[in-house]
């Protein structure tokens, strides 16, 4: 390749120009850069879409955690029966469980639960905003994961394997679908907790381009550090040390080849413009009051699991690919009926106002939305005087429940069921592999086909399993 010397102009069209004129990249090293924007994107790497898909965005709802299925959507009379006393070892067997012995007692849920909407769907009263959009939801309560430990399962829903090291999710969908806008990343996470038990593995690229690793974002000051210009640094005076800094970069990706060379020159064109775009995406004060009242967020500069909801509609309308928003706390080893009141408290009603907003825009059928942890919450009791534990819940990969809504899925419908005790899958189990070939499928890709070469053979988010769940489609 004979990369020249090139001059920007201030939007950035020179460069994108210059890439498809004088860089020469081969289509499998470029087809990486959506972040340089959209109309490079395609013309550098022509949509990878197998089917034609409904939804063209995803915005994962992720409760880090795990919550109770048995407190939120799950409810099981029989286990007031039993409130106290353990379940039979036969229903156990030789199930592995992070914290407790097989022989604790049972743990009736607290909270009352109805039915709601024409599908009659089963929620809990902790959830009431929830409730008032049953039939936009569907509600899948058999999934099961291989996992038992937090890190590894949160890594495992989102990658499709338990260790670090492979593309998440929203960076398959970025390599095989490329951009819709040219001024943002194509794959952003917002975080409104703590902190997230798989950290960083959990949207990163692994090992295919890095230009495909999501873009955090933060949820309150600046969207992203370290974009804004130093002082008497202006506009002009930026774009010349980037031109520069560009002239030096592909000097030696002209001599080495290195495609993550291309991705570093990507990445600083997408932060010059971050410098203007991410500002104004994060600045609510042009929303209208009834938006904000419907969200509940009181104050818009104050970081929320609300604000960050609000935020995911604006980015959709801006052409983000793909949302990650990591709310985190759920894990309820101990006063569980606190823990999940608390946490509802903060996330019902703006989960429910994110449904509701996208689809008044007209924008959810093509928005996918899912909702969920990464396991569910055993039917035992937690009590651990020494770790200061009661009534709480320990870790369940064997049966949980998640929702989605729009973006092809069928809503107002439950599917699979769990046995009187909530502890088994008895009725059309729903494996993570499954769930991700799902939204997949949602956004027009096979799974199956969606590869990428690495280490002398071909990878793919589910790997040799999944199935798409066809009787959740709309």
């Amino acid at each position: 390749m004979n990369c020249q010397h090139r001059s920007f102009a201030p939007d950035g069209s020179q460069s994108r120009r210059w890439f498809l004129r004088e860089c020469g990249l081969g289509l499998g090293k470029i087809g990486l850069a959506s972040l340089i924007g959209n109309n490079f994107a395609q013309a550098a790497a022509p949509s990878l879409s197998h089917l034609p898909g409904k939804a063209k965005a995803v915005i994962h709802l992720f409760m880090a955690g795990a919550p109770s299925q048995l407190d939120l959507f799950d409810p099981k009379p029989a286990l007031e029966k039993l409130d106290g006393k353990p379940l039979p070892p036969s229903v156990i067997g030789n199930q592995r469980l992070a914290f407790i012995r097989p022989d604790a007692g049972v743990m009736a849920s607290r909270f009352k639960f109805a039915q709601h909407g024409q599908s009659g769907a089963w929620i809990s009263e902790l959830l009431p905003h929830t409730a008032q959009i049953a039939d936009d939801l569907c509600f899948i309560r058999s999934v099961k994961t291989d996992q038992f430990n937090h890190a590894p399962a949160q890594i495992f829903f989102n990658t499709g394997f338990l260790q670090p090291g492979r593309p998440s999710i929203g960076s398959w969908v970025t390599y095989g679908l490329g951009s819709m806008n040219n001024d943002l990343p194509s794959f952003v996470v917002l975080s409104t907790g703590a902190g997230i038990s798989g950290g960083a593995a959990n949207w990163s690229s692994g090992f295919i381009p890095t230009v495909h690793a999501g873009v955090r974002f933060r949820n309150s000051g600046d969207p992203i550090l370290n974009t804004a210009s130093p002082k008497g640094v202006d506009q002009k005076l930026q774009r010349e040390t980037i031109n520069l800094i560009g002239d030096l970069n592909c000097l030696q990706l002209d001599t080495v080849g290195d495609p993550e060379i291309a991705t570093r020159i990507a990445s600083h064109e997408m932060a010059f413009r971050l410098q203007q775009s991410a500002p104004e995406l994060t600045d609510l004060s042009g929303e209208p009051e009834s938006i904000l009242k419907l969200y509940g967020i009181t104050d818009i500069n104050q970081p929320s699991y609300a604000r960050a909801c609000l935020l995911a509609r604006r980015m959709i309308e801006r052409g983000v690919r793909y949302i990650n928003i990591y709310n985190e706390g759920w894990d309820a080893h101990s006063d569980l009926a606190g823990n999940h009141g608390k946490l509802c408290k903060a996330t019902d009603q703006a989960s429910a106002a994110l449904v509701t907003d996208l689809k008044q825009r007209g924008l959810l059928d093509e928005t996918l939305v899912v909702w969920g942890g990464e396991f569910g919450r055993t039917p035992m009791v937690e009590t651990n005087p020494s770790l200061g534990r009661a009534l709480g819940r320990d870790h369940h990969p064997s049966a949980f429940t998640i929702w989605m809504a729009g973006g092809g899925i069928q809503g107002g419908q439950s599917y699979g069921e769990t046995d009187e005790l909530g502890y088994h899958i008895v009725d059309k189990p729903v494996h993570v592999h499954d769930v991700q070939a799902t939204i997949l499928h949602c956004l027009g890709l096979d799974h199956e086909r969606l590869t990428y070469l690495h280490a002398g053979r071909h990878f793919r988010l589910t790997d040799v399993h999944g199935h798409v769940v066809k009787a959740l489609l709309a």
